[in-house]
């Protein structure tokens, strides 16, 4: 299954955590590597972009305005052309992690994801130390809460079910896990989504409105995994990028899928031969999203 089409020629480094903000009809995503946040009007053209103090990992829409984004240890407050004002930590005692995946819950709290960090200070790839990321829940009150006690090696995705599950994944194991959500702050019985995709690795999720998870296959899998976990069913969305990032549902009636993609480690070589590498792409009549959860 195809039919992406280049939406933007943004030349993302490590384009990621896409989002759909319905009063601007506007996207906006974070460039982690690229040390930027991108805001593109699909009707219009218009595109603009900020530059972050550091890494930013993740972004999610405010009810009382702006945006909660999260960056390399730090989650902020901001607003476009504003300061990043810290708002919570959640690893203080952790210098060697970064924040990751982030995402607004559907109670209005924040979750982020950590990893070791595996971006060497001129911005290439270094080696991982090991498998110390977790997941978190951020108030808004800021209270950090930790959700479970189970350890990642890359947190990627977050999605909520609407019979109370989270589905997440490790992008390291190849695997999409999903947990029981017992209470706000607590996840348990994590368990396999399904078996290992053989497709490139899990990296970011969105869902439609009848629960079918949407997950970009990064690292050479050059697709959308669609996944109906209720029959184990998985078609492919194939893309013209060799690692789609993350995707959300977006338009006047949510039904454009939107998906980010990367060119991180690719040598100059690579990149001649694959040029919308850290493009955004869109692919219509593929399912219709749910509106976008804010914080607060």
């Amino acid at each position: 299954m195809s039919g992406a089409r280049l939406a933007l020629a943004s030349t993302d480094i490590v384009g990621e955590s896409i989002i759909w903000v319905a009063a601007e009809q506007a996207l906006y995503w974070v460039d982690i590597v690229g040390s930027r946040i991108h805001r593109f009007v699909p009707e219009s053209g218009e595109h603009q972009i900020w530059p972050t103090p550091e890494y930013p990992t993740s972004i999610g829409l405010r009810k009382a305005g702006g945006f909660i984004v999260g960056l390399r240890q730090r989650v902020a407050l901001w607003t476009p052309g504003g300061s990043f004002e810290t708002f919570a930590v959640p690893e203080p005692e952790l210098p060697g992690n970064r924040l990751n995946e982030g995402a607004v819950a559907p109670d209005g709290s924040y979750w982020v994801g950590t990893m070791a960090e595996n971006i060497g200070p001129d911005g290439t790839p270094q080696p991982m130390s090991g498998k110390t990321g977790r997941l978190y829940r951020i108030a808004p009150d800021g209270t950090v809460t930790a959700l479970c006690d189970d350890r990642f090696g890359i947190t990627n995705t977050m999605v909520w079910t609407d019979d109370r599950r989270f589905i997440t994944a490790d992008t390291i194991a190849n695997q999409l896990y999903q947990y029981d959500l017992v209470a706000q702050t607590t996840l348990s019985n994590r368990r396999p989504l399904l078996g290992p995709i053989d497709r490139g690795l899990p990296d970011g999720s969105t869902r439609d409105a009848d629960g079918v998870v949407f997950n970009a296959r990064v690292a050479g899998g050059g697709a959308i995994a669609r996944i109906d976990a209720a029959s184990g069913r998985i078609d492919y969305l194939d893309l013209p990028c060799k690692s789609p990032t993350s995707c959300c549902f977006g338009g006047r009636g949510l039904d454009v899928l939107y998906v980010t993609s990367a060119r991180f480690g690719m040598t100059a070589n690579e990149l001649e031969d694959n040029l919308t590498d850290g493009a955004l792409f869109a692919v219509q009549d593929v399912g219709r999203g749910i509106p976008p959860m804010q914080f607060g």
